[in-house]
Formats: C-alpha cells, sequence, structure tokens
C-alpha cells in the first residue's frame, strides 16, 4: 500500500499544473463540453498514457536490467529542469 501510495504522490504532484492539466482547464472553459465530458476524455487519456507508460517500462527493465532504470530516469527529470530552466532565462 506504501508503495502505491509513493505513485500517486508522485504522478499527482507532477501533474499539477503541467500543460495536460491547463489544456484540460482550457477545454472546460470553452463550454462546448460539459465539464463531465471534459473530465471522462482527460482522464481516460491520463489513463492510457500511464498504462502505456508502464508497459513500456515492464518491457524495458526487461531489457534493461543491469541500468539503473531509476538513473537514468533522475538524469532525464534533471535534464527536462535544467532545459526548462534555460528556456525561461532565454525568455521563450
Amino acid at each position: 500500500m506504501r508503495d502505491l501510495l509513493a505513485v500517486f504522490l508522485s504522478v499527482f504532484v507532477a501533474e499539477l499544473g503541467d500543460k495536460t492539466q491547463l489544456a484540460t482547464l482550457l477545454f472546460a472553459s470553452e463550454h462546448k463540453l460539459s465539464p463531465l465530458q471534459v473530465f471522462i476524455a482527460a482522464a481516460s487519456a491520463l489513463v492510457l498514457s500511464s498504462a502505456l507508460a508502464a508497459i513500456a517500462g515492464c518491457t524495458i527493465s526487461r531489457y534493461l536490467e543491469g541500468i539503473p532504470l531509476r538513473l537514468i530516469a533522475g538524469i532525464g527529470f534533471i535534464a527536462i529542469g535544467l532545459w526548462t530552466i534555460a528556456q525561461s532565462w532565454r525568455g521563450a
């Protein structure tokens, strides 16, 4: 249960304020669809993308057993963070 909570909290915090959440907010504000329809579509997309990520992670770990995937993921997050900071300084 503790591991599930860690996954939930990690994904929840990562999703707060990201582009996906902002896109969902914009779709809901257009009034073309009801908030429930926007929620169902956005939630379905997140479920599908999470399922694909889980399948990919399981598959990749079988072939890259000797490589610490957490280290690779951590380096990836740091790289994305540095790129975001660089873009902010450039005014992009």
